[in-house]
């Protein structure tokens, strides 16, 4: 098999030859490829340059497409800061209150030059790999995460609060929702073979797992079902430890789900393990960035051996790999996955 057949094949709850591994690498790709952030976000050449390079270095089976975690609420009006050597940061909401939410127009994001950088990176890796690896094209956020930005944090989780303000709150949501379904449908047309969302914020770190059921899961539910109409798979992404919500982020549809080293992974495998492929779950800085490649093999045996009765594995960081992150520690990751 190569890599996208060991990918496809998990998805379908197959076993295949070998497990798949495909990382949260994006700021480790940049590194190593010898660029800044600021020079990696610059063209679609240089992203595709860094994970192509990436992904033949270490044999990877799947190649991720990440640049930052603010492209949507940039296009939708949010200020953005672009540090040197850092993913880009929302530094201003688009809305200084609720109402606003009244007067915007359609989320027009296809005319936007950095959602359009990304799809232009999917089309070149993909063109670059063809059908040998997959590759997973990331649509930045879903819906209440983005929604969070737009609005700002605070206020966001402030107006959630107050009943009287939950019809703008889902219109905000709405409106958020029609944005990343856009994106997805962007993402289909370069014939990436998987549409992904984070959605950080909607967990329990944040907010109450009722809250989560209230203002996020039926948002994600819609995003998960328009990659599927699209004829995608669709993977979610919430960092922290998200063991309260395992069943519910099941319940939103999607084929995967990408988790943290602080959700228990014998909780996960006990809710995913049947019908979700769970990529993750290797600590990216404790372990990743900053063990031994023996502590690396070992956090992937550990996942490995929980996981012993399932094909549903994608091996990965939970989170977005540090760029400090040693060679030898990748390849050791590499070589657990794959019992060598």
């Amino acid at each position: 098999m190569n890599g996208r057949e060991r990918i496809a094949c998990t998805l379908r709850g197959e076993w295949p030859d070998a497990r798949p591994v495909m990382l949260h690498n994006f700021m480790l790709a940049a590194a190593e490829a010898g660029m800044r952030m600021a020079e990696y976000r610059r063209s679609a050449a240089n992203v595709a340059r860094a994970h192509i390079r990436a992904a033949e270095t270490y044999d990877l089976d799947g190649v991720l497409i990440d640049i930052d975690t603010c492209t949507l609420a940039g296009a939708l009006g949010a200020a953005v800061d672009f540090p040197d050597d850092a993913p880009a940061r929302v530094r201003a909401p688009a809305l200084a209150s609720l109402e606003e939410i009244r007067d915007l127009g359609p989320p027009e994001i296809e005319r936007d030059g950095r959602v359009q950088l990304w799809l232009e990176a999917c089309r070149d890796v993909k063109a670059h790999f063809g059908a040998e690896k997959f590759v997973r094209g990331n649509c930045d956020q879903a819906p209440f995460s983005l929604a969070s930005m737009m609005r700002g944090l605070a206020p966001w989780l402030m107006d959630l609060m107050d009943p009287a303000r939950e019809p703008l709150a889902r219109m905000l949501l709405d409106y958020c929702t029609e944005a990343c379904a856009s994106f997805v449908s962007l993402m289909a047309a370069t014939g990436a073979d998987m549409a992904s969302n984070g959605d950080s914020p909607a967990g329990p770190a944040v907010i109450a797992p009722d809250m989560y059921r209230a203002f996020a899961l039926p948002y994600e539910a819609r995003i998960a079902a328009r990659a599927h109409e699209l004829g995608l798979p669709h993977m979610l992404h919430i960092c922290g430890d998200t063991t309260r919500i395992l069943g519910d982020m099941r319940a939103t549809g999607t084929d995967a789900l990408e988790l943290d080293f602080k959700t228990d992974i014998r909780a996960i495998h006990a809710a995913c393990s049947r019908s979700v492929v769970l990529s993750g779950t290797v600590d990216p800085t404790g372990v990743l960035a900053q063990g031994t490649p023996a502590d690396v093999e070992s956090a992937v045996r550990a996942i490995l051996d929980v996981y012993e009765d399932s094909p549903r594995l994608i091996v990965n960081a939970g989170c977005a790999i540090p760029p400090t992150t040693p060679s030898e520690n990748i390849r050791a990751l590499v070589r657990a996955a794959r019992g060598r």
